[in-house]
Protein backbone atom coordinates (compact mmCIF):
# COMPACT_ATOMS: atom_id res chain seq x y z
CA UNK A 1 0.00 0.00 0.00
CA UNK A 2 1.34 3.49 -0.77
CA UNK A 3 0.17 4.82 2.62
CA UNK A 4 0.69 3.66 6.17
CA UNK A 5 -1.32 4.55 9.20
CA UNK A 6 -0.71 7.04 11.57
CA UNK A 7 -4.36 6.74 10.47
CA UNK A 8 -5.65 5.11 7.28
CA UNK A 9 -8.06 7.03 5.04
CA UNK A 10 -11.63 7.12 6.21
CA UNK A 11 -14.19 5.11 4.30
CA UNK A 12 -16.80 7.00 2.28
CA UNK A 13 -19.74 8.12 4.34
CA UNK A 14 -23.03 9.56 3.13
CA UNK A 15 -23.57 11.55 6.33
CA UNK A 16 -20.50 13.80 6.51
CA UNK A 17 -20.68 16.67 9.04
CA UNK A 18 -21.81 19.97 7.63
CA UNK A 19 -18.53 21.66 8.61
CA UNK A 20 -15.59 21.99 6.27
CA UNK A 21 -13.06 19.16 5.90
CA UNK A 22 -9.47 20.31 5.46
CA UNK A 23 -6.54 18.37 4.06
CA UNK A 24 -3.13 19.80 4.97
CA UNK A 25 -0.02 18.77 3.05
CA UNK A 26 3.53 19.96 3.78
CA UNK A 27 3.79 23.14 5.78
CA UNK A 28 6.79 25.32 6.55
CA UNK A 29 9.56 23.90 8.77
CA UNK A 30 7.58 24.84 11.82
CA UNK A 31 4.61 23.68 13.93
CA UNK A 32 2.53 26.33 12.14
CA UNK A 33 0.23 23.98 10.21
CA UNK A 34 -0.33 21.67 13.18
CA UNK A 35 -1.37 24.61 15.36
CA UNK A 36 -3.61 26.06 12.65
CA UNK A 37 -5.19 22.61 12.24
CA UNK A 38 -5.94 22.53 15.97
CA UNK A 39 -7.65 25.93 15.69
CA UNK A 40 -9.80 24.71 12.82
CA UNK A 41 -10.80 21.60 14.74
CA UNK A 42 -11.67 23.73 17.77
CA UNK A 43 -13.95 25.74 15.48
CA UNK A 44 -15.88 22.57 14.61
CA UNK A 45 -14.24 21.52 11.36
CA UNK A 46 -12.45 18.29 10.48
CA UNK A 47 -8.78 18.19 9.63
CA UNK A 48 -6.59 15.60 7.88
CA UNK A 49 -2.85 15.67 7.25
CA UNK A 50 -0.64 13.63 4.90
CA UNK A 51 3.08 13.33 5.72
CA UNK A 52 5.73 12.45 3.16
CA UNK A 53 8.87 12.16 5.28
CA UNK A 54 10.07 11.91 8.87
CA UNK A 55 10.57 15.68 9.05
CA UNK A 56 6.88 16.12 8.28
CA UNK A 57 5.98 13.73 11.09
CA UNK A 58 8.09 15.68 13.55
CA UNK A 59 6.08 18.78 12.66
CA UNK A 60 2.71 17.02 12.88
CA UNK A 61 1.76 13.49 13.90
CA UNK A 62 -1.05 11.82 15.79
CA UNK A 63 -4.78 11.41 15.12
CA UNK A 64 -6.04 12.07 11.60
CA UNK A 65 -2.56 12.04 10.08
CA UNK A 66 -1.15 9.42 7.75
CA UNK A 67 2.03 8.83 5.77
CA UNK A 68 2.28 8.47 2.04
CA UNK A 69 5.19 6.10 1.39
CA UNK A 70 4.52 5.34 -2.26
CA UNK A 71 6.48 6.23 -5.36
CA UNK A 72 5.99 9.69 -6.87
CA UNK A 73 4.11 8.13 -9.79
CA UNK A 74 1.51 6.73 -7.37
CA UNK A 75 0.74 10.04 -5.73
CA UNK A 76 -1.78 11.37 -8.27
CA UNK A 77 -4.08 8.37 -7.95
CA UNK A 78 -3.67 8.25 -4.19
CA UNK A 79 -4.50 11.88 -3.52
CA UNK A 80 -7.45 11.89 -5.95
CA UNK A 81 -8.95 8.91 -4.11
CA UNK A 82 -8.20 10.47 -0.72
CA UNK A 83 -10.00 13.68 -1.61
CA UNK A 84 -13.10 11.69 -2.60
CA UNK A 85 -13.04 9.19 0.25
CA UNK A 86 -12.69 11.91 2.87
CA UNK A 87 -15.06 14.42 1.25
CA UNK A 88 -12.38 17.10 1.48
CA UNK A 89 -13.66 20.63 0.97
CA UNK A 90 -10.35 22.54 1.27
CA UNK A 91 -6.74 21.69 0.40
CA UNK A 92 -4.08 23.66 2.32
CA UNK A 93 -0.45 23.76 1.16
CA UNK A 94 2.71 25.77 1.86
CA UNK A 95 4.13 26.61 -1.56
CA UNK A 96 2.00 25.80 -4.59
CA UNK A 97 4.62 24.37 -6.97
CA UNK A 98 6.25 21.60 -4.93
CA UNK A 99 5.77 18.27 -6.72
CA UNK A 100 3.30 16.77 -4.23
CA UNK A 101 1.41 20.04 -3.93
CA UNK A 102 1.21 20.69 -7.66
CA UNK A 103 -0.29 17.24 -8.28
CA UNK A 104 -2.74 17.61 -5.38
CA UNK A 105 -3.82 21.08 -6.56
CA UNK A 106 -4.55 19.70 -10.02
CA UNK A 107 -6.69 16.97 -8.46
CA UNK A 108 -8.48 19.45 -6.20
CA UNK A 109 -9.18 21.85 -9.08
CA UNK A 110 -10.64 19.00 -11.15
CA UNK A 111 -13.05 18.22 -8.31
CA UNK A 112 -14.02 21.79 -7.46
CA UNK A 113 -12.23 21.64 -4.09
CA UNK A 114 -10.96 24.92 -2.68
CA UNK A 115 -7.19 25.45 -2.66
CA UNK A 116 -5.57 27.62 0.03
CA UNK A 117 -1.90 28.34 -0.62
CA UNK A 118 0.28 29.70 2.17
CA UNK A 119 3.78 31.17 2.04
CA UNK A 120 6.05 33.71 3.68
CA UNK A 121 4.57 37.15 3.26
CA UNK A 122 4.82 39.31 0.18
CA UNK A 123 5.36 42.17 2.66
CA UNK A 124 7.86 40.35 4.88
CA UNK A 125 9.14 40.48 7.51
CA UNK A 126 6.26 40.00 9.91
CA UNK A 127 3.67 38.81 7.39
CA UNK A 128 2.44 35.50 6.00
CA UNK A 129 0.53 34.94 2.76
CA UNK A 130 -2.83 33.14 2.64
CA UNK A 131 -4.12 33.10 -0.92
CA UNK A 132 -6.81 31.23 -2.82
CA UNK A 133 -5.54 29.30 -5.82
CA UNK A 134 -1.84 30.12 -6.01
CA UNK A 135 0.93 32.70 -5.99
CA UNK A 136 2.93 34.89 -8.32
CA UNK A 137 1.91 34.29 -11.96
CA UNK A 138 -0.94 32.11 -10.66
CA UNK A 139 -2.19 34.77 -8.25
CA UNK A 140 -5.79 35.93 -8.60
CA UNK A 141 -4.97 39.36 -7.18
CA UNK A 142 -6.01 42.06 -9.70
CA UNK A 143 -3.43 43.94 -11.75
CA UNK A 144 -5.74 46.83 -12.68
CA UNK A 145 -4.61 50.03 -10.89
CA UNK A 146 -8.18 51.29 -10.51
CA UNK A 147 -9.28 48.07 -8.79
CA UNK A 148 -6.26 48.19 -6.50
CA UNK A 149 -7.14 51.73 -5.47
CA UNK A 150 -10.74 50.61 -4.81
CA UNK A 151 -9.55 47.77 -2.56
CA UNK A 152 -7.29 50.12 -0.61
CA UNK A 153 -10.07 52.66 -0.18
CA UNK A 154 -12.45 49.97 1.07
CA UNK A 155 -9.87 48.44 3.41
CA UNK A 156 -8.95 51.77 4.97
CA UNK A 157 -5.73 52.38 6.91
CA UNK A 158 -3.46 49.33 7.31
CA UNK A 159 -0.61 49.18 9.83
CA UNK A 160 2.51 48.25 7.84
CA UNK A 161 4.93 48.66 10.74
CA UNK A 162 7.66 45.96 10.58
CA UNK A 163 7.14 43.35 13.28
CA UNK A 164 8.54 39.99 14.45
CA UNK A 165 12.18 40.15 13.32
CA UNK A 166 13.50 36.74 12.32
CA UNK A 167 15.79 34.66 14.50
CA UNK A 168 18.68 33.11 12.56
CA UNK A 169 19.16 30.52 15.30
CA UNK A 170 15.51 29.46 15.19
CA UNK A 171 15.44 29.35 11.40
CA UNK A 172 18.67 27.33 11.25
CA UNK A 173 17.42 24.88 13.89
CA UNK A 174 14.14 24.36 12.04
CA UNK A 175 15.96 23.69 8.77
CA UNK A 176 18.65 21.39 10.16
CA UNK A 177 16.34 19.33 12.37
CA UNK A 178 13.89 18.80 9.51
CA UNK A 179 16.39 17.76 6.85
CA UNK A 180 18.56 15.61 9.13
CA UNK A 181 15.42 13.81 10.30
CA UNK A 182 14.59 13.09 6.65
CA UNK A 183 18.04 11.59 6.11
CA UNK A 184 17.66 9.38 9.19
CA UNK A 185 14.13 8.40 8.18
CA UNK A 186 14.95 7.51 4.59
CA UNK A 187 14.45 3.74 5.17
CA UNK A 188 10.86 4.48 6.24
CA UNK A 189 10.17 6.84 3.32
CA UNK A 190 12.39 5.40 0.59
CA UNK A 191 10.66 7.12 -2.35
CA UNK A 192 10.29 10.60 -0.88
CA UNK A 193 10.97 13.35 -3.43
CA UNK A 194 12.32 16.41 -1.62
CA UNK A 195 11.46 19.88 -2.88
CA UNK A 196 14.98 21.30 -2.44
CA UNK A 197 17.42 20.81 -5.37
CA UNK A 198 20.56 20.30 -3.27
CA UNK A 199 21.30 17.44 -0.88
CA UNK A 200 21.10 18.83 2.68
CA UNK A 201 24.61 17.72 3.65
CA UNK A 202 26.07 19.46 0.59
CA UNK A 203 24.06 22.55 1.41
CA UNK A 204 25.23 22.65 5.05
CA UNK A 205 28.86 22.06 4.10
CA UNK A 206 28.67 24.95 1.64
CA UNK A 207 27.12 27.18 4.31
CA UNK A 208 29.88 26.42 6.80
CA UNK A 209 32.49 27.34 4.20
CA UNK A 210 30.62 30.53 3.36
CA UNK A 211 30.22 31.57 6.99
CA UNK A 212 33.94 31.17 7.54
CA UNK A 213 34.61 33.94 5.03
CA UNK A 214 31.80 36.28 6.06
CA UNK A 215 34.02 39.00 7.55
CA UNK A 216 36.19 39.21 4.45
CA UNK A 217 33.15 39.34 2.17
CA UNK A 218 31.51 42.03 4.28
CA UNK A 219 34.53 44.33 4.01
CA UNK A 220 34.73 43.78 0.26
CA UNK A 221 31.00 44.46 -0.16
CA UNK A 222 31.24 47.67 1.86
CA UNK A 223 34.09 48.88 -0.32
CA UNK A 224 32.11 48.13 -3.49
CA UNK A 225 29.06 49.92 -2.07
CA UNK A 226 31.15 53.01 -1.27
CA UNK A 227 32.55 52.99 -4.79
CA UNK A 228 29.08 52.83 -6.35
CA UNK A 229 27.64 55.52 -4.09
CA UNK A 230 30.54 57.94 -4.22
CA UNK A 231 30.53 58.48 -7.97
CA UNK A 232 27.98 60.43 -9.94
CA UNK A 233 27.69 57.70 -12.56
CA UNK A 234 24.26 56.02 -12.78
CA UNK A 235 24.08 52.40 -11.69
CA UNK A 236 21.47 49.67 -11.81
CA UNK A 237 21.03 46.76 -9.40
CA UNK A 238 20.32 43.09 -10.13
CA UNK A 239 19.46 41.13 -6.95
CA UNK A 240 20.22 37.46 -7.46
CA UNK A 241 17.59 34.82 -6.70
CA UNK A 242 18.34 31.38 -5.33
CA UNK A 243 18.65 28.55 -7.85
CA UNK A 244 15.92 26.05 -7.01
CA UNK A 245 13.55 28.76 -5.73
CA UNK A 246 10.13 28.02 -7.21
CA UNK A 247 9.74 31.69 -8.10
CA UNK A 248 12.56 31.03 -10.56
CA UNK A 249 12.03 27.41 -11.61
CA UNK A 250 8.20 27.38 -11.81
CA UNK A 251 7.18 31.00 -12.37
CA UNK A 252 9.81 32.08 -14.89
CA UNK A 253 11.16 30.79 -18.21
CA UNK A 254 14.64 30.41 -16.71
CA UNK A 255 16.12 27.13 -15.51
CA UNK A 256 18.77 28.99 -13.50
CA UNK A 257 19.70 32.44 -12.26
CA UNK A 258 22.80 32.29 -14.43
CA UNK A 259 20.63 32.14 -17.57
CA UNK A 260 18.59 35.13 -16.41
CA UNK A 261 21.72 37.10 -15.59
CA UNK A 262 23.12 36.39 -19.04
CA UNK A 263 20.03 37.98 -20.63
CA UNK A 264 20.23 41.01 -18.34
CA UNK A 265 23.92 41.63 -18.95
CA UNK A 266 23.52 41.17 -22.70
CA UNK A 267 20.77 43.78 -22.80
CA UNK A 268 22.77 46.17 -20.62
CA UNK A 269 25.85 45.88 -22.84
CA UNK A 270 23.99 46.82 -26.02
CA UNK A 271 21.52 49.39 -24.69
CA UNK A 272 22.79 51.18 -21.57
CA UNK A 273 24.70 54.43 -21.81
CA UNK A 274 28.46 54.04 -21.70
CA UNK A 275 28.96 55.56 -18.25
CA UNK A 276 26.26 53.41 -16.56
CA UNK A 277 27.22 50.56 -14.24
CA UNK A 278 25.46 47.32 -13.30
CA UNK A 279 25.77 45.95 -9.76
CA UNK A 280 24.92 42.27 -9.27
CA UNK A 281 23.92 41.73 -5.62
CA UNK A 282 24.15 38.34 -3.90
CA UNK A 283 21.10 36.85 -2.18
CA UNK A 284 21.22 36.90 1.65
CA UNK A 285 20.62 33.13 1.71
CA UNK A 286 23.15 32.24 -0.98
CA UNK A 287 25.10 29.14 0.09
CA UNK A 288 28.13 29.85 -2.08
CA UNK A 289 27.82 26.75 -4.29
CA UNK A 290 27.91 28.98 -7.37
CA UNK A 291 30.95 31.24 -7.54
CA UNK A 292 29.04 34.34 -8.55
CA UNK A 293 32.12 36.55 -8.43
CA UNK A 294 33.65 34.35 -11.13
CA UNK A 295 30.42 34.28 -13.15
CA UNK A 296 30.17 38.08 -13.09
CA UNK A 297 33.85 38.46 -14.02
CA UNK A 298 33.38 36.11 -16.99
CA UNK A 299 30.34 38.06 -18.17
CA UNK A 300 32.23 41.34 -17.81
CA UNK A 301 35.01 39.96 -19.98
CA UNK A 302 32.64 38.47 -22.56
CA UNK A 303 30.64 41.68 -22.99
CA UNK A 304 33.57 44.10 -22.57
CA UNK A 305 32.13 45.59 -19.38
CA UNK A 306 35.27 45.78 -17.24
CA UNK A 307 34.72 48.42 -14.54
CA UNK A 308 31.03 48.67 -15.40
CA UNK A 309 29.80 45.25 -14.25
CA UNK A 310 30.49 44.64 -10.55
CA UNK A 311 29.56 42.02 -7.96
CA UNK A 312 28.41 42.93 -4.44
CA UNK A 313 28.65 39.86 -2.22
CA UNK A 314 26.69 41.01 0.82
CA UNK A 315 26.04 44.48 2.11
CA UNK A 316 22.77 46.38 2.26
CA UNK A 317 20.39 46.34 -0.67
CA UNK A 318 18.47 49.26 0.81
CA UNK A 319 21.52 51.53 0.71
CA UNK A 320 21.96 50.85 -3.01
CA UNK A 321 18.28 51.30 -3.85
CA UNK A 322 18.21 54.83 -2.46
CA UNK A 323 20.66 55.92 -5.16
CA UNK A 324 20.15 53.37 -7.94
CA UNK A 325 18.81 54.40 -11.33
CA UNK A 326 16.75 51.21 -11.34
CA UNK A 327 16.50 47.56 -10.38
CA UNK A 328 16.10 44.57 -12.70
CA UNK A 329 14.79 41.28 -11.36
CA UNK A 330 13.20 38.09 -12.60
CA UNK A 331 10.36 38.33 -10.07
CA UNK A 332 11.97 38.76 -6.64
CA UNK A 333 10.23 40.49 -3.72
CA UNK A 334 13.28 42.77 -3.80
CA UNK A 335 11.40 44.51 -6.60
CA UNK A 336 8.68 45.49 -4.16
CA UNK A 337 11.33 46.71 -1.71
CA UNK A 338 12.73 48.92 -4.47
CA UNK A 339 9.32 50.32 -5.39
CA UNK A 340 8.66 51.27 -1.79
CA UNK A 341 11.65 53.63 -1.84
CA UNK A 342 10.75 55.06 -5.25
CA UNK A 343 13.29 53.11 -7.29
CA UNK A 344 12.32 52.19 -10.87
CA UNK A 345 11.85 48.44 -11.40
CA UNK A 346 11.82 46.15 -14.43
CA UNK A 347 10.69 42.57 -13.70
CA UNK A 348 11.40 40.05 -16.46
CA UNK A 349 8.28 38.06 -15.51
CA UNK A 350 4.90 39.50 -14.44
CA UNK A 351 5.34 39.45 -10.67
CA UNK A 352 2.51 40.34 -8.29
CA UNK A 353 3.68 43.97 -8.29
CA UNK A 354 4.13 44.23 -12.08
CA UNK A 355 1.36 46.78 -12.56
CA UNK A 356 1.08 49.78 -14.92
CA UNK A 357 2.10 52.86 -12.98
CA UNK A 358 4.35 50.85 -10.66
CA UNK A 359 6.88 49.05 -12.88
CA UNK A 360 8.51 49.76 -16.23
CA UNK A 361 6.11 48.51 -18.92
CA UNK A 362 8.50 48.64 -21.86
CA UNK A 363 11.06 45.99 -22.75
CA UNK A 364 14.36 45.56 -20.94
CA UNK A 365 16.41 47.35 -23.60
CA UNK A 366 14.31 50.49 -23.13
CA UNK A 367 14.67 50.41 -19.34
CA UNK A 368 18.35 51.37 -19.15
CA UNK A 369 17.91 54.85 -20.64
CA UNK A 370 14.29 55.75 -19.80
CA UNK A 371 13.14 53.78 -16.71
CA UNK A 372 9.54 54.58 -15.78
CA UNK A 373 9.25 56.11 -12.33
CA UNK A 374 6.75 54.42 -9.97
CA UNK A 375 3.62 56.23 -8.82
CA UNK A 376 4.11 56.60 -5.06
CA UNK A 377 0.38 56.86 -4.30
CA UNK A 378 -0.38 53.72 -6.30
CA UNK A 379 2.37 51.86 -4.44
CA UNK A 380 0.82 52.88 -1.12
CA UNK A 381 -2.57 51.67 -2.35
CA UNK A 382 -1.02 48.41 -3.54
CA UNK A 383 0.62 47.79 -0.17
CA UNK A 384 -2.62 48.48 1.68
CA UNK A 385 -4.65 46.30 -0.70
CA UNK A 386 -2.25 43.35 -0.47
CA UNK A 387 -2.03 43.61 3.32
CA UNK A 388 -5.81 43.75 3.66
CA UNK A 389 -6.57 40.80 1.36
CA UNK A 390 -3.63 38.40 0.96
CA UNK A 391 -1.58 38.84 4.11
CA UNK A 392 -1.80 37.78 7.73
CA UNK A 393 0.39 39.16 10.48
CA UNK A 394 2.95 36.76 11.96
CA UNK A 395 6.16 34.87 11.30
CA UNK A 396 7.48 31.32 11.56
CA UNK A 397 10.96 32.63 12.47
CA UNK A 398 9.92 34.44 15.63
CA UNK A 399 8.27 32.73 18.61
CA UNK A 400 5.77 35.49 19.33
CA UNK A 401 5.23 35.90 15.60
CA UNK A 402 4.33 32.20 15.34
CA UNK A 403 1.50 32.58 17.86
CA UNK A 404 0.16 35.59 16.00
CA UNK A 405 0.48 33.80 12.63
CA UNK A 406 -1.55 30.84 13.89
CA UNK A 407 -4.43 33.03 15.03
CA UNK A 408 -4.41 35.36 12.03
CA UNK A 409 -4.02 32.63 9.38
CA UNK A 410 -6.71 30.47 10.97
CA UNK A 411 -9.04 33.47 11.00
CA UNK A 412 -8.33 34.12 7.34
CA UNK A 413 -8.83 30.49 6.35
CA UNK A 414 -12.15 30.25 8.18
CA UNK A 415 -13.53 33.50 6.80
CA UNK A 416 -16.27 33.22 4.20
CA UNK A 417 -14.58 35.86 2.06
CA UNK A 418 -10.90 34.93 1.96
CA UNK A 419 -8.93 37.53 -0.05
CA UNK A 420 -11.86 39.93 -0.08
CA UNK A 421 -12.73 42.73 -0.54
CA UNK A 422 -11.68 42.56 -4.17
CA UNK A 423 -8.44 40.60 -3.81
CA UNK A 424 -9.60 37.67 -5.94
CA UNK A 425 -10.59 37.73 -9.61
CA UNK A 426 -11.67 34.56 -11.36
CA UNK A 427 -8.87 34.24 -13.93
CA UNK A 428 -5.25 34.81 -12.78
CA UNK A 429 -4.60 38.14 -14.53
CA UNK A 430 -0.84 37.62 -14.94
CA UNK A 431 -0.97 34.10 -16.32
CA UNK A 432 -1.39 34.86 -20.02
CA UNK A 433 1.37 37.46 -19.95
CA UNK A 434 3.62 34.96 -18.17
CA UNK A 435 2.99 32.32 -20.80
CA UNK A 436 3.89 34.80 -23.53
CA UNK A 437 7.38 35.25 -22.05
CA UNK A 438 7.88 31.48 -21.78
CA UNK A 439 6.62 30.51 -18.33
CA UNK A 440 5.47 26.88 -18.55
CA UNK A 441 2.17 26.94 -16.66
Amino acid sequence: MPYAGENAPAAPNATWPTGRRFLFLQGPLSPLFRLIGARLEAAGHEVRRINFCLGDRLCWSGPNTLSFRGKPGEWAGFVAAFLDENAITDLVVHGDRRFYHRVAIDAANAKGIGVIACELGYLRPGWMTVERGGFSTLSHFPDDPSKIREIAATAGPVDLTPMFPGSFVLEAWQDVSYHLANLAGRPFYPFYRRHTPLHPLNDYAAWLMRLSGSRRRRKRAQATERDLLSHGRPFFVVPLQIDGDYQLTAHSPYASMRAALEDIVSSFSRSARNDARLAVKSHPNDNGITNWAKVVAELADRYSLAGRLVFVDGGRLGALLERAAGLVTVNSTAGLEALRVGCSVKPLVPALYDIPGMTHQGDLDSFWNAPEKPDGELIKAFMAAVAATLQARGSIHNRKGLSVAVEEMARRILSDDLNEPGGFVDTPPRLERARKVGVRL
